[in-house]
């Protein structure tokens, strides 16, 4: 009987999972990141985080069309293949990122998106039909050479 009463008093799984100090400091941490966004929103501070504008250096039109979990095909806007890669690597992780943020805009079709060059370094990837931007130069200098080879591709 005394090995029932110990299980009786012990306390339930569920409660030592998460230790009430723990759920106190998310909590406070939640409502600290409330505060500060609060903060900023209401005194109108400058967004600090965001890419300095430049002026564009190219750009381009381009349909990727995803053919599987690694192989990717890309057209000029008019059609022209551009390039066929069995393992597209880094354009592959492009266009399944748009391809998702088309999902979730419920966006039908498969419409160019624009690779844009600026003068400052920028290297971004933007879908017009979604409103999905990919800062591409953030990826590092491999995967930023991959895309700009599209732009420079006849």
């Amino acid at each position: 009987m005394s090995y029932m009463k110990a299980l009786a008093d012990r306390p339930s799984p569920e409660r030592e999972m998460i230790p009430r100090t723990l759920l106190w400091a998310m909590f406070g941490l939640a409502v600290s990141a409330l505060a500060i966004t609060s903060f900023a929103v209401l005194t109108k501070r400058p967004h600090v985080g965001s890419p300095a504008a430049g002026t564009v250096v190219a750009e381009r039109q381009l349909i990727l069309e995803g053919r599987s979990a690694q192989a990717v095909t890309v057209y000029a806007a008019d059609g022209t293949l551009i390039a066929d890669m069995d393992h597209g690597g880094f354009i592959t992780v492009i266009q399944n990122a748009i391809q998702r943020a088309r999902t979730v805009a419920r966006v039908q079709g498969n419409p160019p998106i624009h690779i844009v060059q600026y003068d400052n370094g920028r290297l971004v990837a933007e879908d017009p039909a979604s409103g999905a931007s990919i800062e591409l130069y953030a990826f590092g200098s491999d995967n930023k050479a991959a895309v700009e080879r599209l732009l420079d591709q006849p």
